[in-house]
């Protein structure tokens, strides 16, 4: 396996990693719930499950 002949400086290192940022996530206003969630993301509310606007899963309708 290959060995780096002179090791690599920290400028030359910390030049490379410049492209490597945290990104803020993205958060979305349900318009019928009004709760914020992440974007493409099902989300609790009250018992029940949203995507998209729509109820996904109730859990009052799976224990009765």
């Amino acid at each position: 396996m290959a060995h780096p002949k002179r090791r690599q400086s920290s400028t030359r290192r910390d030049k490379r990693r410049t492209h490597y940022k945290a990104t803020v996530a993205q958060i979305a206003t349900c318009p019928v719930t009004g709760e914020a969630h992440l974007y493409h993301r099902a989300y609790w509310h009250e018992g029940k499950m949203y995507y998209r606007g729509q109820v996904v899963i109730d859990k009052n309708e799976a224990v009765a």
